[in-house]
């Protein structure tokens, strides 16, 4: 009965982030989990762990292999299925303390799932932080517990309404059981408790930090000639899309049709010639720049600064000046096996497919605070929007609006919306506008209460424009930082060397 238990919560996990976005199925996962490793042995645990992560991982993460054949997306997999292994080994072992006092057992799951997440988004490489339950909750009301103490706290209420729903459920119920009150309303007070755990957000406020003024923002959508790893062997064409699209947008300025814009935000990979050294790419984009009248944050790849070495930037774009190089973010989080290659001797032993990244992204060391005239920019590139302290940074460097560029081509839209997914939530956590600008979709603006608007298509050109009231104060979450994750993990060691002790006492007392 274990084994299908975790494969029911593995499913369960993957059902509450999108494409579903069925978030209730969350703290069913972790539920889920916690019965199937309860008093079981660590190798056991261990197990059930692990059966549960390939049955949530490798299909959330299925985008991975669609490009790039199925090597990487299995090791990607089953890499992050160890943790969840971990985790279920966790499970077991505190086991007495949820013995000892059946209260005990939603705040120790809490922990645990706090716990092992901050594991998994540090290691190896910097961690890959997809999948934490945090981002499953986009449309719940425990969405806005990250205004408190971000992601870390909202997975934690996640995982203890899962554990709520566990004690539930840990029962030997007998025929009449269910016709006994004696019975049942225990049962039934920690299933309300679950909700109530769940619909505790509402009680925090949430919506801008402060601030008044507005900007006018345009996202440019350009999308590529072909999805796939070869989108960018038709450069020109993309830095094309994302030039014409601009021009168009300045013709319905010029019509009266749209309001003009203050800032234009293109994606990542906009242009991945580099514009600071060719003087025909430079030109097109000061050719857009100049006609919309407006600086251009552009996603582009530079060359240097070493020999073999490039660098994921955005860079503002001024109309009449062209590239302001002291308001220019360098990506400080490039992704390992994709921008660049760890251990490369060892990893070609593998997989020749990293062979495909010729020159290693050398990240930048200074949060990316981009000054664009009326607003001050938050600017994460891709994949950083995962991760806790790369976005905190631009706000507590006063960054008003956050912007996530991102290139989507060589993915799905599955993926897209996993990542807006953050978005929403790093909204919420720092009481900022946000905007999702992506080369392919999905693009959107989000409002500092998660919500979405203008959300394009996938493998479309659009071009979206929005008035956003700019923020400048900071919610607690912003304000206390790591602690509220560096807490809970400290209490989920505790309660691991708690259990060690209880164990040792129930072998020595027998004898």
């Amino acid at each position: 009965m274990a084994a299908p238990l975790a494969v029911a919560a593995g499913l369960a996990l993957l059902v509450a982030f999108p494409r579903y976005g069925v978030w209730p199925a969350a703290p069913v996962g972790v539920a889920l989990l916690a019965a199937a490793a309860h008093r079981r042995r660590l190798r056991a645990g261990a197990g059930l762990g692990f059966l549960a992560g390939v049955a949530f991982f490798a299909p959330l993460l299925a985008w991975t292999n669609l490009h790039t054949g199925y090597l990487p997306w299995v090791l990607l997999s089953l890499l992050q299925a160890g943790y969840l292994a971990l985790l279920g080994a966790a499970t077991a072992w505190v086991s007495p303390l949820a013995d000892g006092a059946r209260w005990r057992w939603a705040p120790l799951t809490g922990l645990l799932w706090v716990g092992q997440e901050a594991l998994r988004d540090r290691t190896p490489f910097g961690g890959f932080p997809w999948g934490r339950l945090a981002f499953s909750q986009g449309d719940s009301p425990l969405l806005r517990l990250a205004a408190l103490g971000g992601a870390p706290l909202v997975t934690f209420a996640v995982a203890v309404a899962g554990g709520l729903l566990v004690t539930a459920g840990w029962r030997r119920w007998t025929a009449d059981g269910w016709r006994s009150p004696r019975r049942w309303r225990p049962a039934a007070a920690l299933a309300a408790g679950a909700v109530l755990v769940c619909a505790s957000g509402l009680l925090v406020p949430v919506g801008r930090a402060g601030g008044g003024a507005t900007a006018t923002v345009a996202i440019v959508q350009g999308n590529v000639p072909r999805l796939g790893l070869d989108f960018n062997a038709q450069r020109q064409a993309v830095l094309n899309n994302h030039v014409d699209a601009t021009l168009d947008l300045a013709a319905r300025v010029a019509a009266g049709a749209q309001p003009r814009p203050d800032l234009v935000v293109w994606p990542e990979n906009a242009s991945d010639i580099d514009p600071l050294r060719n003087p025909t790419a430079g030109a097109r984009i000061s050719q857009a720049a100049d006609t919309i009248g407006a600086p251009i944050l552009v996603g582009a790849v530079l060359t240097g600064p070493g020999v073999g070495q490039v660098r994921n930037a955005g860079i503002l774009w001024r109309p009449g000046t062209g590239p302001d190089m002291a308001q220019l973010y360098t990506k400080r989080h490039p992704v390992p096996f994709a921008e660049y290659v760890p251990l490369r001797d060892l990893a070609r032993m593998v997989s020749k497919q990293v062979d495909r990244v010729r020159a290693d992204f050398v990240p930048g060391s200074t949060p990316g605070v981009v000054r664009a005239g009326p607003v001050v920019l938050g600017d994460v590139i891709c994949f950083e929007v995962a991760y806790d302290e790369v976005v905190r940074d631009t706000v507590t460097g006063g960054a008003q609006l956050l912007v996530v560029q991102t290139n989507n081509a060589t993915f799905n839209v599955a993926e897209a919306r996993q990542q807006l997914a953050m978005v929403r939530l790093r909204a919420v956590e720092h009481g900022r506008p946000a905007l999702m600008a992506s080369t392919v979709g999905v693009s959107g603006f989000v409002a500092p209460d998660g919500r979405v608007s203008d959300a394009t298509g996938f493998n479309t050109r659009e071009v979206v424009v929005r008035q956003v009231h700019l923020a400048d104060g900071r919610t607690l979450a912003t304000r206390v930082g790591l602690w509220p994750e560096a807490l809970l993990a400290v209490l989920a060691v505790a309660a691991l060397a708690a259990a060690a002790v209880l164990r040792r006492r129930q072998r020595v007392e027998p004898g």
